[in-house]
């Protein structure tokens, strides 16, 4: 563990006090400079989830249960195959989503959330109702950006 401190002013003796305020574990993040952008635990999540496609996977998953890959390659409606492909490996990779392949011919593949995801998506689906409640400010605001915005001609 690691103690925070602050400096105060100095003693009668001209000596600096030191007063601790909170201990930390030494491998916690810090939102103090510098930062560790690399082993951001926050920052490495949110990578993931900043492409097009994840939050919606985990959505429908969420709401839907197991899905086949056109099921879900369905319900997206504009993701190609291999986009959707690469989310779901990369989910699974993360442990957030679940392949089970059933030995039959054709193949069948159902995704599920695992319960890791489960517990995401109360906080996915309070982004949801969020972004519902708010997007029409956010679009007049950009609307409003882009007036004022010198054009690029």
């Amino acid at each position: 563990m690691k103690k925070i401190t602050e400096k105060n002013t100095t003693s009668a003796t001209g000596e600096p006090l030191t007063t601790t305020l909170a201990t930390a574990p030494t491998a916690s993040p810090t939102l103090e400079p510098p930062f560790d952008a690399v082993n951001c635990p926050v920052r490495q999540v949110l990578d993931r989830f900043g492409d097009k496609w994840s939050i919606l996977v985990i959505i429908l998953l969420g709401d839907r249960g197991k899905l086949r890959f056109n099921e879900l390659s369905n319900a997206i409606g504009d993701i190609s195959q291999k986009m959707l492909t690469v989310t779901l490996r990369s989910l699974e990779a993360d442990g957030l989503v679940t392949r089970k392949m059933y030995p039959e011919i054709p193949p069948r593949v159902e995704y599920d959330l695992t319960p890791l995801a489960q517990s995401l998506l109360p906080l996915i689906k309070d982004m949801v109702k969020w972004a519902d409640a708010n997007i029409e400010e956010i679009q007049d605001n950009r609307r409003r950006h882009a007036e004022r915005a010198p054009s690029k001609t």
